[in-house]
């Protein structure tokens, strides 16, 4: 009897991940016009904001790799770690590192900074810096070696199992991750298509015990990083990827069971995974006009004799942004924030005012009156 391809490494035509090119060029287009902005914007900061770009990229980048899997790291110690490696000006004395959060950081910089080949010790050494105890949720689990057992991705509700996804049996591993690495290596494709690719073609093998999501987005910064030239490390993918997690798991459920994908089509996913880019893009654009609007500002405010409270106060204001305040500051809001009298608030207010560093919110007056910073 004739087993039932279910899964997208048992049809035929597997490992030829098609397209339809007509409908993902216009998403390649814009991810290389973004990339091209992202380079000219960057070209514009000095190198204190630079590095702030990177190091604010490199935090979120394993904060939410690690969050769409369901591990919660502590922001400070990976702030610490990434810090320790990128900052020059590091305080060693509030460091709040960890033994683990440091080996994120030299697995996220070895994808990012490394463009040699991609091989199988290099991904045993990712593995082992993901599992450094050999244990996952309390299990021990096999560590810098493919599995041994056969996997699959299951969910419970109530009695009912279901299984969403089901790997190659871990005889084929060997074979199937070579041929995986001649594509890393030497596929001609373009960058975007590849790393997409090389997304779902890895997590779909899910050559180890645990960690392989982590490991996929952690190949596809590489991929980014050593085609594209510019270093992939302005942006972070994982965290455009966990604003949609729930449709990151859809698309990757359904391109990978033949039961949805019948013509064995991988338009979608890899349309989806290059949005994915061009958000991530598009949120360090935006990044890089806050960091380029408040220079501008202190610029301006350097001019003015400002004094310590209010000095504070914009700073609170520029970091945490106004919409935190529920629409802008106030005089009492103010008082609690540096600790002062009302009639010292309301004369700071009035300078600052004076100096065209904050304005009165249209429509507000009285004890409703509300300012907000004036760019």
């Amino acid at each position: 009897m004739e087993t039932i391809k279910k899964w997208l490494w048992q049809h035929e035509e597997y490992p030829n991940f098609n397209y339809v090119h007509s409908t993902i060029n216009p998403l390649l287009s814009k991810a290389s016009r973004n990339t091209g902005r992202l380079e000219g914007a960057i070209y514009g900061l000095n190198d204190k904001h630079i590095n702030s770009l990177i190091i604010d990229a490199s935090i979120n980048e394993i904060l939410e790799s690690s969050e769409i899997e369901g591990e919660v790291l502590s922001r400070d110690s990976v702030r610490s770690s990434v810090r320790k490696k990128l900052d020059e000006n590091f305080d060693y004395e509030s460091d709040s590192s960890t033994r683990h959060t440091d080996g994120l950081v030299s697995l996220l910089l070895d994808s990012r900074q490394n463009d040699t080949l991609l091989t199988e010790e290099r991904l045993h050494a990712w593995h082992s810096i993901l599992f450094p105890t050999g244990y996952s949720a309390g299990h021990k689990i096999d560590v810098a070696m493919y599995r041994s057992d056969e996997m699959s991705v299951v969910s419970n509700k109530g009695y009912r199992e279901t299984v969403h996804y089901l790997a190659p049996p871990h005889e084929q591993l060997r074979e199937e991750m070579n041929k995986f690495l001649e594509y890393v290596n030497n596929s001609q494709e373009n960058p975007f298509v590849k790393s997409a690719i090389a997304h779902i073609w890895f997590v779909s093998i899910h050559p180890y015990d645990d960690g392989n999501g982590r490991i996929a987005r952690t190949i596809t910064n590489y991929v980014l990083s050593r085609e594209l030239g510019l270093d992939h490390k302005y942006y972070s993918l994982s965290t455009a990827i966990r604003k949609d997690r729930k449709a990151y798991y859809d698309v990757l459920e359904k391109s990978q069971n033949l039961f949805y994908n019948r013509n064995f089509d991988f338009t979608k996913w890899i349309a989806w995974h290059s949005t994915m880019i061009n958000l991530a893009i598009e949120s360090s654009l935006e990044q890089i006009k806050i960091i380029i609007q408040k220079t501008k500002f202190w610029d301006k405010a350097r001019e003015h004799p400002l004094n310590e409270r209010q000095l504070k106060v914009l700073n609170k204001l520029l970091d945490k942004g106004v919409e935190n305040f529920e629409g802008g500051l106030s005089t009492k809001k103010y008082v609690n924030m540096v600790s002062t009298s009302i009639p010292t608030a309301k004369r700071d207010i009035t300078g600052l005012i004076d100096y065209g560093l904050i304005e009165q919110v249209e429509g507000s007056a009285g004890r409703n009156t509300r300012y907000l910073l004036r760019f």
